[in-house]
């Protein structure tokens, strides 16, 4: 497969959805299992719908060039051949095809549900059941392990605290790991769906609800596809200020991890420190739009809210004392031997599996892989300021723990100084009515990484499809991994360590 036949594009563009290659099915597969071999990864696989029927969409990621590659194929028929066999990464995307639209990959190896709804194609189904009856949720087949004394543990999917539901199913020879199964989708709520027709009112409100934790990071992404289809940029005030809140998300969830991390091991200090910080760079989120979560804030063409010479230095004090607290807690945690000890060789995701499975953000930094969109892909105010990549490489929970630490120092270093020099200018422009019949793709890399937004608009601009790939949906996989020959008194640990997302992968 050669790259000629790829459509290239930047980060944040949009193209006439006519300019896209429409490859036969054979070419495409080989565009996309071929893709890892020529330096690229997947970042989206999805179907959508089209006048001329039901297609195939790959967005590649061209990290050392700073491109993506963009291709489809025709996929009206039942079934095609499944590509995961050579190309792992792919493996819940083909799982996610077969639920929504009905299209069987043929030889997938563990083909079930994700979400568990109804096929968007009429009369069509992968499971073999009536097309108009639901699937319920985690009434599937799990993988399972014989032999002697080999046992099951089954966690979930109603876990203790305010967190939502999920399934995992541990197959053990005493405490022993041998494999681990996740199953989720319990809560799915049809957003991509709901977004078909838009942009309308309710859009932005559903973008900032995909994954409240995420409110900014893919609030972002969305209104990067906004301007890409309607041609016209935010403000370079705008690009500063969303950096600014995109790093303080970041900032305020790293530091819970840190601190959760630290609860799960036993020691307080850091726990209780980080605890209460967590909320301090949260409180700096509020100070910019009144949300906490940052709701309200990032708007198509900017900001919805501007700071002025007060609020700079009240927000630069702020981050002056979280961070100081900050360094403090974090210096307890690994200067204790007993933290220390349960961290290192706990849950290690070496890196050729890390890269495998397409796994992104500080998951796959803490495996050694140089991948982060603010570097690679960078868009709005990334473009001209630059934020060290930060990478370990033993890919335990020591490693996944400090690459969140060396984010926190170089994204508070970030702030203090877009706070000092931010450009002057109005915070906001119009953005003009999507343009119809374009695709528009925006990354974004989000405090557990790379956040995929992808926008196709029909003839009067509207959104015929509208594909969402959070950063747990890559990752997920990635944590079953690291369960493998481990204890299974570890997974509280190893869990937290990845902290993903239900509802980011549910949507």
């Amino acid at each position: 497969m050669t790259e000629s036949r790829l459509l290239t594009l930047p980060n944040g563009a949009a193209v006439p959805v006519g300019d896209l290659p429409r490859l036969g099915l054979e070419a495409f597969r080989d565009a996309v299992i071929g893709a890892r071999g020529r330096g690229r990864r997947v970042s989206a696989l999805f179907g959508a719908r089209s006048p001329l029927g039901l297609g195939l969409y790959v967005i590649l990621a061209d990290d050392d060039a700073g491109l993506l590659e963009c291709a489809w194929t025709d996929l009206d028929h039942e079934e095609f051949p499944s590509m995961t066999p050579e190309c792992p990464e792919v493996h819940l995307f083909e799982r996610e095809i077969a639920e929504q639209w009905g299209v069987v990959p043929r030889g997938h190896p563990w083909l079930k549900p994700v979400r568990f709804h109804l096929s968007a194609s009429p009369g069509r189904d992968a499971w073999g059941r009536p097309a108009d009856v639901p699937l319920v949720p985690g009434v599937v087949d799990f993988f399972r392990v014989e032999g002697d004394e080999v046992h099951e543990v089954a966690v979930g999917p109603v876990h203790a605290g305010v967190i939502e539901p999920g399934h995992f199913r541990f197959q053990c020879h005493g405490e022993h790991v041998f494999h681990l199964e996740i199953s989720l989708g319990y809560q799915h709520r049809g957003v991509e769906r709901k977004l078909v027709g838009g942009p309308g009112k309710r859009t932005i409100h559903y973008m900032e609800t995909l994954a409240g934790d995420t409110t900014i990071g893919h609030a972002l992404s969305y209104c990067q596809v906004l301007e890409a289809l309607g041609g016209r940029n935010a403000t370079p005030r705008a690009w500063a200020l969303r950096g600014v809140a995109l790093e303080l998300e970041r900032l305020a969830n790293h530091t819970g991890d840190l601190g959760a991390l630290a609860g799960d091991v036993g020691f307080l200090p850091t726990a209780s420190y980080c605890g209460r910080l967590r909320g301090d760079f949260l409180n700096m989120t509020a100070v910019l739009s009144g949300s906490r979560f940052g709701r309200g804030l990032v708007r198509p063409g900017g900001v919805a809210f501007d700071v002025d010479a007060a609020l700079v230095a009240d927000l630069r004090r702020r981050l002056d004392a979280a961070a100081r607290d900050v360094a403090g807690a974090a210096k307890l945690l690994w200067a204790a031997p007993t933290v220390m000890a349960r961290f290192e060789e706990t849950g290690r995701l070496p890196s050729d599996v890390a890269d495998l499975l397409g796994m992104v953000g500080p998951a796959a930094r803490a495996s050694g892989l140089r991948r982060d969109v603010r570097k690679t892909h960078p868009s709005g105010i990334f473009q001209l300021v630059h934020i060290p990549l930060s990478t370990v490489e033993s890919g335990d929970v020591f490693a996944r723990a400090y690459v969140r630490w060396l984010e926190i120092e170089r994204s508070v270093e970030y702030v203090r100084t877009q706070l000092g020099e931010l450009p002057r200018g109005p915070g906001h422009r119009d953005v003009a009515t999507p343009k119809g019949g374009m695709l528009a793709v925006s990354l974004v890399e989000g405090w557990r990484g790379e956040i995929c937004h992808v926008a196709m608009t029909d003839d009067l601009g509207h959104f015929s499809a509208y594909k969402v790939v959070d950063p747990s949906f890559h990752n997920w996989t990635g944590l079953a991994m690291a369960l493998r020959d481990q204890q299974i008194s570890d997974f509280p640990l190893c869990n937290k360590s990845f902290n993903l997302s239900y509802c980011g992968h549910d949507l």
